[in-house]
Parts: C-alpha cells; sequence; structure tokens
C-alpha cells in the first residue's frame, strides 16, 4: 500500500500502453512496437494512423471520458509513467502548458529521436522525416517549453541495462531542461536499481507524494 501523506482524495487512472484488437500486418511480432508499445504518438504512417493515436487518446479522450463518468476535478492533474510510459508522461506534460500540475517519471525514454527504441517506433508510425519526430522527443520540447513552472521528478537507476545501452538518455534530458528556467527537474540517480518492477516500488511513495503535494 502506499500513502500519500496529505490528507485528501484523488483518483489513479492508467490507461494501457496501446490500442489492441487490430491485428495489421506485424502489429504482434515484437516487443517495442506495435502491440502494447504505441509510444504515445499520433501516428501517420499508414496502417498505425488510425488507431494509434495514443497521445490523443492520454491528453484529450481518456480526460474526457473520466471527467464525464466521475467526479472528479481535471484541473487538478498530474501524470506518471514508466520507461516507454515515461515518454509519454513527459510530453503530455512539456506540450500541454499548464494542464498538469507536475510530471513524475521512473527511468523514461527521454530523446527517442537517438535512441534505437525511439527510432525504430517513430520511423514506424511517423515516417522518416526525422524534423516530425522532435514534436514527440522530450529533450527538444523541454528546450522549448513556454508556460507555468513545470515540476518533473525522475528518477533512474544506475544498474539499468536500458541505461547503459543508451535506450534512456535522462542525462540529454536534464541538459535541456537546465536550460530552460520554466522547469524544474528533479533527478535522482538511484544507486543499484534496475529497470524492473522493484525499481519503481522502491520509489512509488515519493512519487505519489510528490503528485499529491501539487494537486491537493
Amino acid at each position: 500500500s502506499v500513502s500519500s501523506g496529505i490528507n485528501a482524495e484523488y483518483g489513479v487512472i492508467n490507461p494501457d500502453t496501446s490500442p489492441r484488437g487490430f491485428d495489421f500486418p506485424g502489429e504482434h511480432e515484437s516487443y517495442d512496437f506495435g502491440s502494447g508499445a504505441g509510444f504515445y504518438v499520433n501516428a501517420t504512417e499508414e496502417p498505425w494512423k488510425t488507431n494509434y493515436r495514443m497521445y490523443s487518446y492520454v491528453t484529450g479522450e481518456l480526460p474526457t471520458v473520466v471527467s464525464s463518468n466521475f467526479n472528479v476535478n481535471m484541473v487538478k492533474s498530474a501524470i506518471s509513467g514508466h520507461s516507454m510510459g515515461g515518454h509519454g508522461a513527459l510530453i503530455a506534460a512539456l506540450k500541454n502548458p499548464g494542464k498538469y500540475k507536475c510530471c513524475s517519471v521512473f527511468a523514461p525514454i527521454s530523446n527517442p529521436s537517438e535512441c534505437p527504441w525511439g527510432q525504430k517506433a517513430f520511423a514506424g508510425y511517423l515516417g522518416d522525416n526525422k524534423a516530425a519526430w522532435k514534436q514527440y522527443d522530450a529533450t527538444f520540447t523541454a528546450k522549448e517549453y513556454e508556460g507555468p513552472k513545470l515540476e518533473i521528478l525522475l528518477d533512474q537507476g544506475s544498474e539499468d541495462p536500458y541505461l547503459n545501452d543508451k535506450q534512456l538518455l535522462p542525462e540529454n534530458l536534464a541538459n535541456a531542461c537546465s536550460n530552460n528556467k520554466q522547469i524544474n527537474l528533479n533527478f535522482r540517480m538511484q544507486q543499484g536499481y534496475d529497470h524492473g518492477y522493484f525499481f519503481i516500488m522502491s520509489f512509488m511513495e515519493d512519487h505519489f507524494n510528490f503528485m499529491a503535494k501539487h494537486i491537493c
């Protein structure tokens, strides 16, 4: 169990990581593209462009569905994610100034245009024009962010194999944020932790406390 340490009620919404049930050619062939790996973009390439619109789903459709069916104040929202979901949380916050009070991420894919995971996904969903990739890359969007002060908590395990494989590149995001006075990035390197669920569970309470502080 996790306690926020703040005497207030808030809801947690966990969306899926991709659309499901379409069975496009090649959709289920790899873990890092297609089913389970929508990368939170609005695809522009066939056959993905009609359904693989996870960016619009998370930032638009899903909040509308929630607010229409539950008594919640969507004005006070935060966003969080891990790995590919961390990438999604970052771009959602950075591309929508003021929509989220804060952003919390675990081992995010921070510069997808420059890592193998991101390059594969972006080429498949967005095509080969790398200029179009930048709108979904947190390192680039952080450089251009203009809006209310954005608080970001980023935890990264020092023994994460994907950190060493240059799939995550949090140092690039940290550099971009350091040059933007409207972003306050708290980048914590957690010694001895990897990319897995024990890492997330170890610091989840910190992240709930961080988000509750800003939305409650």
